[in-house]
């Protein structure tokens, strides 16, 4: 049976979610702040525009609430769906620090039946799967380190939107692109403790910062390097994972970051040049749809292979660290 699905913040996230989950459950409420756009998205998605966010988690009908709003209230709307009892899928970074999200940890400690998971949705890229398929086969050994890059280079005003705006973001590039770095970090290393950490504004005049420069390192002594920018002027995405007797290197997530490819690099016993394979995936991104599928069936099925609850608390709990150690 389909799950009837309720959506706050119809922007343009909100409608690239509302696209990825047509084909899975019945979206039938919609609520923003804003009247216009508001009813502009409850007609293209042809679904109920609620008066309150309120009515509409109160509503008995509804099984989900989707959460795509600003960082600053994505804690606050999370308590309130699961107060009323209902499942949350909360845009990364799921609140704006750590403290915030606790909050959200203490509500669904009480309603122990109510899953949540928060939006990271890179995990569900094809060249990702691939790797943490190679990864776990034990094919090219343990990994010793990755490197990351992830960039874009804003736009005009981009020192003036909302991300810019500490109060309501959180942060600047780190908690931005950065926590997805953060996030894969976590997939491929485990646990992992901060190093290294800075967060300069070069180039765009605003309070937070547009690069994040940022070493962790697990039990295992195996480190990531990371690097997050918004003045990356040709948007990027790279993620090289360097293990015993090989090399995984991905390169762009499909749009303006370029065709989304995984070569694998294979050693020799002679050493010297490797052996390397290489899959490209030229398919449009459906890895949305396929976060929001796994997190679907967990609920049907009452099982939590898409769970990530604990993993995106410890990614706020290390940008939080971040911030107090490169505020000093």
């Amino acid at each position: 049976m389909r799950l009837n699905v309720a959506l706050v913040g119809c922007g343009l996230i909100g409608d690239k979610r509302a696209h990825a989950i047509q084909n899975l459950v019945n979206l039938k409420m919609c609520y923003d702040t804003d009247v216009i756009v508001l009813n502009a998205f409850a007609a293209q998605h042809n679904c109920t525009a609620a008066n309150s966010y309120i009515e509409m988690v109160e509503n008995e009908d509804i099984d989900l609430v989707i959460i795509s709003t600003r960082h600053d209230s994505l804690a606050e709307l999370a308590q309130l769906a699961i107060r009323n009892k209902k499942h949350v899928f909360i845009e990364k970074p799921g609140a704006l620090n750590s403290e915030q999200f606790e909050l959200i940890t203490n509500e669904v400690n009480k309603i122990r039946d109510i899953k949540v998971r928060i939006g990271y949705n890179h995990q569900y890229h094809p060249a990702i799967i691939q790797a943490v398929e190679i990864v776990k086969s034990g094919e090219i050994g343990e990994i010793m380190y990755l490197r990351a890059r992830y960039g874009h280079g804003g736009r005009l005003g981009y020192e003036k939107e909302w991300r810019a705006n500490k109060l309501i973001s959180g942060g600047g590039e780190l908690i931005d692109q950065g926590s997805h770095l953060l996030d894969l970090s976590l997939l491929f290393l485990g646990d992992v403790d901060l190093e290294y950490a800075a967060t300069p504004t070069y180039f765009w005049k605003m309070e937070v910062e547009d690069n994040a420069f940022v070493v962790v390192k697990n039990k295992s002594g195996a480190i990531g390097f990371l690097h997050a920018s918004c003045t990356e002027w040709k948007n990027m995405f790279s993620l090289e994972i360097y293990c015993v007797t090989g090399k995984i290197d991905i390169s762009g997530l499909g749009g303006s970051y370029g065709i989304e490819k995984l070569t694998l690099h294979k050693m020799l016993n002679s050493m010297g040049p490797p052996d390397s394979e290489s899959w490209e995936y030229s398919e449009p991104d459906n890895s949305w749809e396929l976060e929001f599928s796994s997190f679907v069936k967990d609920i049907q099925d009452d099982t939590s292979y898409s769970d990530n609850f604990e993993s995106s608390k410890r990614v706020l709990e290390i940008i939080e660290e971040i911030y107090e150690r490169t505020s000093k």
